[in-house]
């Protein structure tokens, strides 16, 4: 469904939440006094996956709060950095994962359905819809667990951030826009040549952009991961891969610009802290 709303004028710069873009999708929040760590993939490796930008320094996600998981994939739940956190760390899932994350030893796991919030301290989380497949091990494999995929409001401080985790472009994002988002976390690619389902590119981002009105985008998933060898050694797709490191964000920022949009894109290469004031 596509919902309307009055647009509030863009007239500061926002200085509040402090950000980190670990990479891919991790990106640390600092809000209301607490840590949260989006997707948390703090690893060098990841099945065929290498990441191609250094790791950060642990004390980057040191002290982390509450990690908020968008679904079950690999790239995104990725069991090994999550046991880096601590058993005890708390853990926001998509409903139907707590049980086996507990399985897997994780002792303070809640879980969330669009639509439904929990409370962390000052903070309030809400769980929004996502377009992308849930099953832990992709839509050709049937067993593992499955649940829906989700995004994020983080609210707390006077600032709200959305975290949109892994998603196509659909209306229902325009609604998001009455929430007065400050900071949204959106993809714009990926870690191969092209992109399947369930994922923007810098043309649809900049579309959820144009429906989310936030006053500034971080653009994620990108620059941070690629099949091992395919952006160094010799084959066809080395070219493009290397560009496809790079650009995405970029082409993103020019999409946004070409929409006229109030919308201030933060382009902040991963591992990088996020400076919203040059945004």
């Amino acid at each position: 469904m596509a919902i309307t709303a009055p647009r509030r004028a863009n007239t500061e710069r926002v200085v509040s939440p402090d950000l980190h873009f670990i990479g891919h999708s991790t990106v640390r929040v600092e809000l209301a006094g607490r840590t949260v760590l989006t997707d948390p993939l703090l690893a060098d490796t990841i099945g065929l996956l290498r990441r191609v930008v250094p790791l950060p320094s642990p004390a980057t996600w040191a002290g982390t709060d509450v990690v908020l998981i968008s679904h079950l994939h690999g790239d995104h739940l990725h069991l090994p950095s999550l046991r880096s956190l601590g058993r005890d760390v708390h853990v926001v899932v998509p409903r139907g994962a707590a049980a086996w994350l507990r399985g897997h030893g994780f002792r303070r796991v809640d879980e969330l359905s669009a639509g439904e919030s929990i409370t962390d301290g000052p903070l309030t989380i809400t769980a929004v819809r996502a377009v992308h497949s849930g099953h832990r091990w992709g839509p050709r494999l049937t067993h593992g667990p499955a649940t829906e995929s989700l995004g994020y409001l983080v609210e707390g401080g006077g600032s709200t951030v959305y975290a949109s985790g892994d998603t196509g472009l659909f209306d229902g994002m325009a609604a998001l826009a009455k929430r007065a988002v400050d900071v949204a976390l959106l993809p714009v690619w990926g870690w191969g040549p092209n992109l399947g389902p369930g994922h923007l590119d810098p043309v649809s981002a900049a579309e959820a952009a144009a429906l989310i009105r936030p006053q500034v985008v971080v653009p994620v998933h990108w620059g941070t991961l690629a099949i091992a060898g395919l952006a160094s050694l010799p084959n066809p797709l080395r070219g493009r891969m290397r560009r496809l490191l790079v650009d995405p964000p970029h082409s993103f920022a020019t999409e946004v610009a070409a929409r006229g949009l109030d919308t201030r894109v933060a382009v902040t290469p991963p591992g990088r802290a996020v400076d919203l004031t040059a945004a």
